[in-house]
């Protein structure tokens, strides 16, 4: 059993300098942890309400005043003194206090740091780091990043389509290995660029937002970056893509590289990359809510490329059971904020477990210092993390989580490498 005994929401800034919630907890007056949510750029549709407050005259209309009084008032009374028995007995209530489909009432935001914030406290209380608390594990997986290292789309302010181009540095045997790969080759990029005239100016997850003639070309600056490095590319070091397609998807068309394309004229245009380039995981290539098209480019693709559903899934497991029946997509991303309870989150990476879906542990756009994704990613054995780039400490604040992780675990530490990547490398 375990009693709340203490709850205090507030507002502070994440890392666009925005408003977000976070929340100061105890449980059975023990020692006060604390927990702050992140926030998206381009959200999907089907995301659960980000409560903001709309009031002009703060923040732009962004302020989340509401939110952190619906924790201090509402929650806070319905939470205060009671025994919870489990994680998921405590979010039930919270659930259950807001009572609408989307998090609408209470604000996916607020529920959410108190649902996080008590996970730390049982943690905390149990002497047991989250991802331990968290799990049955005899073994434990170290994830392989996927590290964004060139921003576009909705991320920066430039001419490339395509939200994220990363590096997945997943030919090595440690985790710690990988990291240093990575951060090696980001350096080594804004070299390269900066010799080109581009800027090395940083986007919202750290990568570099250079202003590029296409994607392609991207993809081509990257490569010469690990060339350059020392490393290997197709074995040391693969890429991936987060295209975003909802933000280019209008009257059936997707617009890449100043051109419109149909369904199967973009399909063939990823075929084409996958066959230039040692692309391992493509995450939203098409818009959120065509099934059919993804259904299609499942069957084209999905034996050779990890195809993650982002916009389409939203960490929602009613969702992700629709597009397991319609066989769409082969990878999930997991976002702690887009369905608003740690409980729900693991269930639907338990979903996604049971139909051999992969499963990625992400972060958002608009960060804050907590770090527990590389705890859940650790926890699940996801043996995928997306965290942003090598540069702002909302970003490192994960990494260097996880090389503490590692570094407590020893020789119990497996680094992933490919083994739970749904494609054909």
């Amino acid at each position: 059993m375990a009693k709340v005994t203490y709850l205090k929401g507030r507002q502070i800034l994440d890392s666009r300098g925005m408003p977000t919630v976070e929340v100061d907890m105890s449980i059975d007056n023990k020692q006060i942890c604390r927990g702050s949510v992140p926030s998206g750029a381009s959200t999907g549709s089907h995301e659960a309400i980000e409560l903001r407050d709309a009031n002009p005259k703060e923040y732009n209309g962004k302020s989340v005043k509401l939110a952190v009084q619906n924790i201090n008032t509402t929650i806070k009374k319905s939470v205060i003194g009671i025994n919870f028995n489990s994680l998921e007995e405590f979010d039930d209530v919270l659930l259950e206090l807001d009572g609408t489909p989307n998090k609408s009432k209470l604000g996916a935001n607020a529920m959410l740091a108190c649902s996080m914030t008590f996970l730390k406290c049982l943690s905390k209380n149990s002497n047991k780091e989250i991802y331990q608390f968290l799990s049955n594990n005899k073994g434990y997986l170290l994830p392989v990043p996927l590290m964004n290292i060139i921003n576009g789309g909705a991320h920066a302010n430039n001419g490339l389509d395509i939200q994220e181009f990363m590096i997945v540095p997943a030919g090595f045997s440690t985790f710690s290995d990988s990291l240093r790969a990575g951060s090696e080759i980001f350096q080594t990029l804004k070299e390269i660029l900066n010799k080109n005239g581009h800027s090395t100016a940083v986007g919202d997850e750290g990568g570099f937002a250079p202003d590029l003639s296409s994607n392609e070309e991207a993809l081509e600056y990257i490569s010469k970056a690990i060339s350059a490095s020392g490393y290997k590319l197709g074995e040391e070091i693969f890429l991936a893509l987060d295209v975003a397609a909802t933000e280019i998807y209008k009257n059936k068309k997707y617009r890449i590289d100043k051109k419109e394309l149909s369904i199967n004229e973009i399909s063939s245009y990823y075929e084409e990359l996958i066959s230039k380039f040692p692309i391992i995981s493509i995450e939203d290539p098409l818009d959120e809510d065509d099934w059919e098209g993804w259904t299609m480019l499942t069957k084209l693709i999905g034996d050779k490329v990890q195809l993650v559903g982002d916009d389409l899934f939203v960490t929602n497991k009613s969702r992700l059971l629709t597009g397991i029946k319609k066989k769409a997509a082969n990878s999930i991303l997991v976002k702690i904020n887009q369905i608003g309870t740690i409980s729900e989150t693991l269930e639907a990476i338990e979903l996604a477990k049971k139909n051999n879906y992969s499963y990625i542990i992400s972060h958002r756009s608009g960060e804050t210092e907590d770090s527990i994704i590389a705890d859940i990613a650790v926890a699940t054995n996801s043996g995928q993390i997306k965290t942003g780039s090598c540069s702002r400490t909302d970003r490192t604040a994960k990494y260097n989580q996880l090389l503490r992780i590692e570094e407590f675990l020893g020789s119990d530490a497996k680094f992933s490498k490919l083994k739970t990547f749904n494609s054909k490398f």
